[in-house]
């Protein structure tokens, strides 16, 4: 059996699952990605500068962010 890797753009792939299901295919969905080890010293240098004291609830955060659907 022969296994290929296509990628699908986000919003086409409830329909191409859909597709291959009425097909009799046998598919997985895989989201793997390496996160390079640069950005990961990035995010670990943030937290170690960051204050606790300086940090608010994500509910209060999205009180003061603008967004188109609101």
């Amino acid at each position: 059996m022969k296994e290929i890797t296509v990628k699908i753009p986000d919003q086409k792939v409830d329909f191409f699952m859909e597709l291959i299901a009425q097909l009799g295919l046998d598919a997985e969905q895989h989201e793997d990605f390496a996160i390079p080890e640069e950005h990961k010293a990035i995010v670990r240098e943030r937290i170690k500068n960051s204050s606790p004291e300086e940090l608010i609830p994500w509910e209060e955060a999205r009180k003061q962010l603008r967004f188109k659907d609101d």
